[in-house]
């Protein structure tokens, strides 16, 4: 097993209350011209949940589950920094009162955090409900890999995706690769500690070349290239992993979004591919 600081970790309290969807102009114009009006970002979206695909739906950016802000912008940045994907979420007003659910990730842009609760409690929350997070997570290390940047997940999940080691560097399970030059929207991002970047889907052809049109919300991928150890941009060799946490997009350089967990500028990371390796089996809420 993988020896880590866990032990020397913070946990803190952050809290935040279900969003409300937001509109300027409800016209988006997509990659192709055409302008459309689609539900978006926020809300409780009832029937998305993680396991599902990230693509087919009439909507653009959707965020499945339940969407969370603070009303606050430095109290809700303290949030989307420091909630990692699979800490414990806590209903703490309205009727759901006490219910738990977990982090599936933080989106960039809007700044929402997304939080899992069973499909069946979902009409027990309203807007407005407050949620704390029981955030745990920030300044993780592996204790024999220095040169590997952790962030955003929760340690329980990490330990559960069984990393082992091969000849000098960690084996990560992921469903699929992707290219640097397919990730758009969130490069050159200054700090890649919380929200994320989006998987371009313009090119369909390529995303079924490469099993991308498969990928479902809650799954891992090795973005190749990819250097997230402090902003987000391209390196020659460097290796990422990360969590897809938002739908597909109709926007030019937009796409389904990956919020990054794991970065190594000197490609310490190599993928072992599963199917499984979903936060949803992570969590074992999916079969």
């Amino acid at each position: 097993m993988l020896k880590t600081n866990v032990e020397k970790l913070v946990m803190q309290a952050v809290v935040g209350e279900i969003a409300h969807p937001r509109m300027d102009n409800p016209y988006k114009v997509g990659h192709d011209g055409a302008a459309q009006i689609l539900p978006g970002i926020g809300s409780i979206t009832y029937n998305i949940a993680i396991g599902d695909s990230v693509f087919g739906w009439e909507g653009d950016h959707l965020e499945p589950g339940v969407s969370i802000r603070n009303l606050s912008d430095v109290e809700n940045t303290a949030m989307i920094t420091l909630a990692c994907v699979g800490n414990e979420a806590k209903v703490i007003s309205g009727e759901a009162k006490g219910l738990k659910g977990f982090v599936t990730g933080t989106h960039g842009g809007r700044d929402n955090t997304i939080l899992y609760f069973d499909k069946d409690k979902l009409e027990d929350l309203a807007i407005g409900d407050k949620i704390q997070i029981k955030t745990f997570g920030l300044g993780l290390k592996f204790l024999e890999y220095p040169e590997i940047k952790i962030m955003s997940i929760d340690p329980a999940v990490l330990a559960a995706m069984n990393i082992t080691e091969k000849d000098g560097c960690i084996e990560v399970p992921v469903v699929a690769e992707v290219p640097p030059y397919l990730m758009g929207s969130g490069i050159g991002a200054t700090v890649s500690y919380k929200g994320d970047y989006d998987i371009m889907t313009h090119d369909q052809e390529t995303i079924r070349r490469l099993g991308l049109d498969k990928l479902k919300f809650g799954d891992f991928v090795l973005l190749q290239d990819c250097d997230n150890t402090y902003g987000r941009g391209y390196l020659k060799g460097a290796v990422t992993v990360g969590v897809v946490i938002h739908s597909n997009c109709i926007l030019a350089g937009h796409g389904p979004g990956v919020v990054t967990v794991l970065s190594c500028k000197a490609g310490k990371i190599k993928p072992r591919f599963d199917e499984k390796a979903n936060l949803g089996y992570y969590k074992g809420i999916l079969k």
